[in-house]
């Protein structure tokens, strides 16, 4: 187990700084910090103690490292109070694209850009905390049955995975 101070990776779960799977409440939910069970089948998180604006900061920077652009930003929080009148937290979707990977993916399934790009969800827990979530890349897989797409996905899903461990790693250090 590799536990770092500013949060950790877990078996496809997002447990908070000094969890571990044998220590954190089974009934913990995304407000305190773990990913949702049900979410594991789809995503991919991770909780930091860092504000809402370094976290987008690193995080477009980890991706990139991991060769991910980011081809769309959506402000949903700003989207939310423009159109409804609503406060909610600072909540970000980061369209980030691998072009040879969604080249390979594409190549395999013309239709496969239904799932792309990549999601990657920056959002404010509260003021010292932000959580990181990305889709799994293995939905593309799941989703359309297509064997062909599992290499691309596994690709895909070892560079976000790096990513966040990227992100893990800096707050640790």
């Amino acid at each position: 187990e590799r536990a770092v101070a500013a949060g950790h990776l877990e078996g496809g779960l997002c447990l908070p700084p000094g969890c571990s799977p044998a220590s954190c409440p089974t009934s913990a939910s995304p407000t305190d910090h773990r990913m949702d069970p049900a979410m594991s089948d789809y995503g991919i998180s991770i909780t930091l103690d860092t504000g809402f604006a370094e976290t987008v900061e690193r995080t477009r920077a980890a991706l990139a490292e991991q060769g991910f652009g980011v081809l769309t930003e959506i402000d949903v929080a700003a989207t939310m109070k423009a159109k409804l009148a609503q406060d909610m937290a600072p909540y970000l979707i980061l369209g980030a694209c691998n072009p040879p990977l969604a080249h390979q993916a594409i190549s395999v399934d013309p239709s496969i850009g239904m799932l792309l790009p990549c999601n990657v969800v920056v959002r404010s827990i509260d003021g010292a905390h932000t959580l990181v979530e990305a889709m799994d890349p293995n939905v593309m897989v799941t989703a359309t049955g297509n064997a062909g797409l599992a290499p691309v996905a596994a690709q895909a899903r070892e560079r976000i995975t790096a990513a966040l461990a990227t992100l893990s790693n800096q707050a640790s250090s």
